[in-house]
């Protein structure tokens, strides 16, 4: 079949900064994919490409000339050349999604039991960095719509500071009632590492994502040996694209999970490499959006759906679909601590 894409850039605005230990986001850019054939009048695929400048692997100065080029290449071919394209994961998945987009004829990509309407998926509550104060009333706020899993960033303000939120998180709520994730992303230096993951052990926390740099697997792969805290890799998977290789640094480091972020980390083909690499490997996985518009968060529940079957139990981190001024309408839907496709 012959295809034809147009490629839109669009600037998305945050209700409230969004804060990482990396930096803040006001503003978020995506270059939407618009996929039509000839051969199927009126229909289309949409997928969106939504790189993080200072974080993903692909994204550089001229990112959408890369974007058209490769776009032009798969016009002509037809197909998904994976073996070049898993290099550049987050156009990757703005061109998986089209296609899924445009092969379904509908938002509702794969036939699961959550495109069908009849399950949703459990997410995270997400409180991102700020004062203590922001970071409480924040958190308090997840817990009064009801998540039963939080997520907290940390690292970014005084670690005293944290460490007393998450004291006060555990004197209201018991683990039983609250699931405590912490992300770090990179946040703790190696060597203070371990004290500070020791502290944090005393209030039940689930796990934490990343509390170093990537690319120091000796410092990592200590730390998952001697913490009392099960570590979950994120940024640390951030450019491995070979499969073999996901299963050697797997290996190596030992983490208990990996949170997969088709956008960072090889798109729909990539996300399921991981997931392979970690069931070898004796590791647990989630699935996490990256600050995408609702066209790509519905893409990656979609995925996620497809990826664990029915009855999907532990907490995925998709719920993002709030954090823009300007969102994209898509029949996604947050309803207390579970995401619903709306048919």
């Amino acid at each position: 079949m012959n295809y034809k894409i147009s490629i839109i850039p669009k600037t998305l605005h945050f209700k409230q900064p969004a804060g990482t230990s990396r930096g803040v986001y006001t503003t978020r850019k995506s270059w939407f994919i618009e996929l039509t054939s000839a051969a199927i009048p009126g229909r289309k695929g949409i997928g969106e490409c939504a790189p993080l400048p200072d974080l993903s692997c692909d994204y550089s100065a001229d990112y959408a000339e890369r974007l058209r080029a490769l776009c032009d290449a798969f016009e002509r071919n037809g197909k998904i050349d994976y073996t070049e394209m898993r290099e550049y994961p987050s156009m990757l998945f703005g061109l998986e999604t089209a296609l899924a987009h445009f092969n379904a004829g509908t938002t509702a990509l794969f036939d699961t039991p959550f495109s069908r309407g009849e399950e949703g998926i459990p997410i995270n509550g997400l409180v991102w960095m700020g004062s203590y104060e922001e970071m409480l009333v924040r958190m308090e706020e997840k817990i009064k719509c009801g998540f039963h899993c939080v997520k907290l960033k940390v690292g970014a303000i005084d670690f005293d500071s944290e460490l007393d939120l998450v004291k006060r998180i555990r004197s209201r709520f018991s683990a039983s009632e609250i699931e405590l994730r912490l992300d770090a992303n990179g946040g703790f230096k190696p060597e203070e590492a371990l004290y500070k993951l020791e502290l944090l052990s005393q209030y039940s926390v689930h796990s934490i994502e990343q509390p170093i740099k990537p690319h120091l697997w000796s410092y990592m792969a200590q730390l998952c040996r001697e913490s009392p805290l099960p570590i979950a890799l994120d940024e640390e998977l951030i450019g491995i694209t070979d499969p073999s290789m996901m299963g050697y640094m797997l290996n190596v480091i030992r983490p208990a999970y990996i949170v997969i972020k088709p956008s960072l980390h090889g798109g729909m083909y990539g996300t399921e490499k991981w997931m392979s690499a970690a069931r070898d490997n004796n590791v647990g996985t989630w699935i996490t959006s990256a600050l995408e518009s609702n066209v790509g968060l519905n893409a990656i529940a979609q995925l996620a759906a497809k990826a664990y079957g029915p009855g999907i139990t532990m907490p995925q981190g998709l719920g993002t679909g709030q954090l823009f001024t300007d969102n994209i309408d898509m029949p996604v839907e947050i309803r207390g601590d579970k995401l619903y496709y709306i048919k």
